[in-house]
């Protein structure tokens, strides 16, 4: 009998992972954030924050346009730098040693392009892109009982070979927001480890709702703490300011 009785719960336990799929999961959480119709309706997302690190806070804002136009624009000592820039076909940063601007590589940019996709949000649409949705049951993260959602997307290029693209999503069992995300860091210093980036405090911004405290790290090891002060939805940005500057740049 007891033999019958452990198995039964598993059993029941099965039950009650699969009696929600991924795409539930998924339209619950769309619908708790604002609504799948109000998400698509944004065209841009302009951020003001604050990052930590070693002992300081230094501003930053990370603007995205639909198309694919990005940039994040770091205050430091008093002087903007620009990091992570991207006007749709050119992927650039400032370099932190002669603050001069430098152009990434082809396969950094064609990376780039395939993740412009994903504004403002990666699982809209994702059938559509080509992405597959996989629900891995339920995991405790930080104590809270989450859904574990695998995404797998367009395959990147690392050093000349494809490779598969995957995240791993932890979504709040009873709130059915993202409080984590996990992916492999596929090249650089941390070739290997598993990069983690949660989220909390999720506040309302005209009818959406957005996580307004990040960390950003290597899983198992201390992160960054992200605080974001305000977020403007559709900002009026001109092109140019993502734009390479030529005229006073190096090229890699």
């Amino acid at each position: 009998m007891k033999k019958i009785s452990l198995l039964m719960l598993a059993f029941i336990a099965s039950i009650t992972i699969n009696a929600q799929t991924a795409d539930e999961i998924i339209n619950t959480y769309f619908e708790n954030i604002g609504g799948l119709e109000n998400l698509k309706k944004v065209e841009g997302i302009k951020m003001s924050a604050k990052i930590s690190q070693q002992g300081m806070e230094i501003p930053l804002e990370i603007t995205q346009i639909k198309g694919g136009k990005q940039m994040t624009v770091i205050t430091f000592q008093g002087k903007e730098i620009k990091q992570g820039v991207f006007d749709g076909e050119i992927l650039w940063s400032t370099n932190f040693s002669n603050m001069k601007a430098e152009k990434n590589d082809a396969e950094a940019t064609a990376n780039m392009k395939l993740e412009s996709n994903d504004f403002p949000d990666p699982f809209i649409d994702y059938k559509t892109k080509g992405y597959t949705v996989e629900l891995l049951g339920k995991e405790t993260i930080d104590g809270t009982e989450t859904f574990k959602i695998k995404l797998t997307k367009e395959p990147v290029t690392i050093d000349g070979k494809q490779e598969e693209s995957v995240s791993f999503y932890f979504l709040d069992a009873e709130n059915y927001v993202p409080i984590a995300v996990q992916s492999e860091i596929k090249s650089g210093p941390g070739k290997g480890m598993i990069s983690e980036i949660t989220f909390s405090d999720y506040q309302e911004v005209e009818g959406l709702f957005f996580p307004f405290s990040l960390t950003q790290g290597v899983k198992g090891q201390p992160g960054a703490p992200i605080t974001i002060t305000k977020i403007e939805l559709n900002p009026k940005v001109e092109a140019s300011a993502f734009k390479f500057p030529e005229e006073t740049a190096s090229e890699k």
